[in-house]
């Protein structure tokens, strides 16, 4: 780990306690302002909605602009939006509300290429360790993020109004760190450079896997994450029981980045993620068992270290599709199956769980998690020839 390595893993650390923040309040205030009960989680939805739409204007403002003025660039939105969600909160506006969480979705598909410049900041051997300790870094979000909900919800007379100026806070001291990072040249441009064309790189098997199983694997984190402050709040758990939660689920979902590296190295990237299926499967079992606050917790942190080993696999595995040339589109694509499929998961989950209940939003789960562990099967009896070494 490098200078530079480090003060990315902080500005991880900072985008996640952004991103906790939002998960552990929005639903509870879009509960509070919505026409009606099944749009509270539109709040959340909106943050991933905007991510997905932004993908594009983000893989372009990378390629033109760089990297550290296009991230400068992404937590300046993060600032103004944070900002903009609390005036909404003030003024008691849901719609509003909703719109500043998608401006905010720019700042979140941004910054969720932090983790492909660690990469870039690493030596060629130690790749695979580079991503999964810059995504440690977002051990800061998993303990700053709860208690900055909690310690600020009731700064101000209006309930979560100061968590949202406190994030703007956070917009601006990642701001700060970031200046002293100093990511590597983009290649020299030159008429035959371009790469190949998106929709040949997508067409490779590893890319589509990769591609599934990043998707699939943020989905159905974020479908239970979002709905975990609604049904403990059913469940009538106080707040800082959510926080707690919450706090160990984003320990669960980046402190293994410590080691997930290490793991890759030895055993390959598909049997690490692989496991991570299989926790995503013992994650929904707890769940089922019951709604104590020990089995919130339980499932909760299962499933934040299953994400952890899913989605820091599928990264890795998604560097070895495509070349330097290729990065911006190819990375833009990842981002934006990942953000299409959270979104759709952050709606379904307020509709489901106010509407359906928390059981059967865990057992429905079970499909997503089925079809991620199909692809890696898949994938893994494809004819040799086709298959990086490494898998």
């Amino acid at each position: 780990m490098n200078r530079h390595l480090w003060l990315l893993a902080i500005c991880q650390g900072l985008f996640l306690t952004n991103n906790v923040t939002f998960i552990a309040i929005n639903g509870l205030v879009g509960f509070s302002l919505a026409p009606l009960g099944w749009m509270a989680t539109l709040p959340v939805m909106g943050y991933v909605v905007g991510g997905a739409f932004s993908t594009g204007l983000v893989a372009k403002s990378q390629h033109r602009f760089g990297r550290k003025a296009a991230f400068q660039m992404g937590l300046v939105v993060a600032a103004l939006s944070a900002l903009l969600c609390a005036y909404a909160a003030w003024s008691q506006n849901f719609w509003l509300l909703c719109a500043a969480t998608v401006i905010a979705g720019y700042y979140n598909a941004n910054a969720n290429l932090y983790r492909f410049a660690a990469a870039e900041l690493a030596s060629a051997g130690y790749k695979e360790k580079a991503v999964s300790m810059v995504m440690a870094g977002g051990l800061i979000g998993a303990v700053a993020g709860p208690n900055l909900a909690a310690q600020t919800r009731t700064l101000t007379d209006v309930p979560f109004m100061g968590a949202y100026l406190a994030l703007a806070g956070v917009a601006l001291l990642s701001m700060a760190v970031l200046a002293f990072i100093t990511f590597p040249a983009a290649p020299a441009k030159t008429a035959n450079n371009d790469g190949r064309p998106l929709r040949e790189i997508m067409r490779q098997p590893v890319f589509m896997v990769a591609a599934a199983c990043g998707a699939l694997g943020f989905g159905v984190m974020n479908l239970l994450m979002a709905a975990t402050p609604l049904a403990m709040q059913q469940c009538s758990l106080p707040f800082s029981d959510v926080a707690l939660v919450l706090e160990w689920h984003v320990i669960g979902m980046f402190a293994p980045g410590f080691f997930t590296g290490h793991l890759i190295k030895r055993f390959g990237v598909l049997p690490i993620m692989g496991v991570g299926v299989l926790l995503n499967a013992a994650c929904i079992v707890v769940a089922l068992s019951g709604v104590d606050l020990h089995q919130f917790l339980i499932a909760l942190f299962l499933l934040g270290v299953g994400w952890n080993f899913l989605f820091t696999g599928s990264t890795t595995l998604s560097l070895q599709t495509y070349a330097p040339a290729e990065k911006d589109r190819a990375q833009g694509a990842l981002n934006f199956f990942v953000f299409a499929t959270t979104a759709l998961s952050s709606f379904a989950s307020g509709v489901l769980v106010t509407t359906q209940g928390w059981q059967l939003l865990n057992a429905g789960s079970l499909i997503p998690v089925a079809m991620a562990g199909g692809a890696l099967v898949w994938l893994k009896t494809r004819p040799h020839a086709a298959l990086p070494h490494a898998l």
